[in-house]
């Protein structure tokens, strides 16, 4: 199962990674704010995600 990273980078910015269980960085996200903006968005990509189609642009 993969794991949900949330941290704060050098630029005072929240982020969250979604790394494999091999450890491999799947996706990051934007800069927030705040921490919990980071955290509304790791549980937005938990909600969208199963059901999301892919396109191409």
């Amino acid at each position: 199962m993969g794991t949900f990273e949330v941290f704060k980078g050098t630029n005072g910015n929240f982020y969250f990674r979604l790394k494999a269980p091999n450890g491999e960085k799947i996706a990051q996200s934007e800069g927030y704010a705040s921490k919990q903006g980071a955290l509304n968005g790791v549980q937005a990509v938990k909600q969208y995600a199963p059901g999301a189609r892919v396109v191409e642009v």
